[in-house]
């Protein structure tokens, strides 16, 4: 059996399925892989085009009903948030809103000054079903009270250029933008998933995988294991995912996706577990109840 694959080019990703979409795992589906960005992944599974998924949390609620949630495999974590980043780092009282933060990230004393300065602007998005645009949105809902002007979404390598650029005034950046934004000149408004930390205590839920209900339940058992297991090899011998993880990694400096990959995967990878589960259904439960996503039907996140 040959399964239909799509996940993203990005490190994480080709780090946690290199030994499975090698053929290195005994007793795995093979799988057939298609690399596309995440706002692609998740009009295929809003399709229905593909057999397994890596999506954005936040489209589940449009798909739950033909994909499963595979309970492994995924995007969850701690200080691993979308951030908002502008050209200009002077906020509403003409203060640097890194000012006090080498990292560049205050998101609580950035939002609190600056957020407001979005009202009426445009933003460059990876998605409007990413969960980094949901995040947004529940932000921008308590802190840029008139809202923001006009959505743009773009390929995620594309929105540090357009802003840096002028073609956008703010950008929501996702994975190694994290560790990189500086070199554009940018600065960062507000960090995501901080403000969804300190509001929830729960980890930040980015990247989900889903796989078809109708592969059966023995098929979705198999594919969890096997997930769960190309992690663990990964974890095991990282140097053998490393020319997979680099042929994909759009020329990025290997330091950043060593970094990408300690960020983004990481024990909720391997298994969502309780904290992880209660992430997921908090935001959607959420975002549900500020009306941006259809409500969840009873145990629409089991996964068998």
């Amino acid at each position: 059996m040959t399964l239909r694959i799509a996940y993203s080019p990005c490190p994480n990703d080709t780090f946690v399925f290199d030994a499975w979409a090698h053929g290195r795992i005994p007793g795995a589906p093979a799988l057939d892989v298609t690399f596309a960005d995440i706002d692609i992944t998740n009009g295929m599974a809003e399709r229905g085009e593909y057999d397994v998924l890596k999506v954005s949390y936040a489209v589940l609620p449009w798909v739950l009903d033909e994909y499963a949630l595979l309970p492994c495999g995924g995007a969850l974590g701690r200080g691993c948030g979308p951030l908002v980043l502008i050209r200009d780092p002077a906020g509403a009282d003409g203060a640097d809103p890194a000012g006090a933060n080498p990292t560049g990230t205050d998101p609580a004393g950035a939002a609190r000054r600056t957020g407001a300065d979005l009202a009426g602007k445009t933003v460059a998005v990876p998605s409007e079903r990413s969960t980094a645009y949901l995040l947004f949105r529940l932000w921008a809902a308590d802190v840029v009270p008139d809202g923001v002007g006009k959505v743009v979404v773009m390929p995620f390598h594309e929105i540090m250029p357009a802003v840096r650029d002028g073609k956008a005034d703010a950008g929501l950046v996702i994975h190694e933008a994290r560790f990189t934004y500086q070199d554009y000149g940018l600065h960062c408004l507000a960090d995501m998933g901080e403000h969804w930390e300190s509001v929830t205590g729960l980890p930040i839920p980015l990247g989900a995988i889903i796989a078809k209900r109708s592969l059966g339940a023995e098929t979705l058992r198999l594919l969890a294991e096997s997930a769960r297991t190309s992690v663990r090899m990964a974890w095991d011998d990282p140097e053998v995912s490393r020319p997979y993880v680099l042929e994909h990694a759009q020329e990025m400096d290997p330091a950043v996706a060593d970094r990408h990959i300690g960020l983004y995967v990481n024990e909720f990878t391997a298994d969502l577990g309780a904290d992880g589960y209660a992430a997921v259904r908090g935001l959607l439960t959420r975002a549900a109840a500020e009306g941006l996503v259809p409500p969840l039907g009873p145990g629409a996140l089991s996964f068998v």
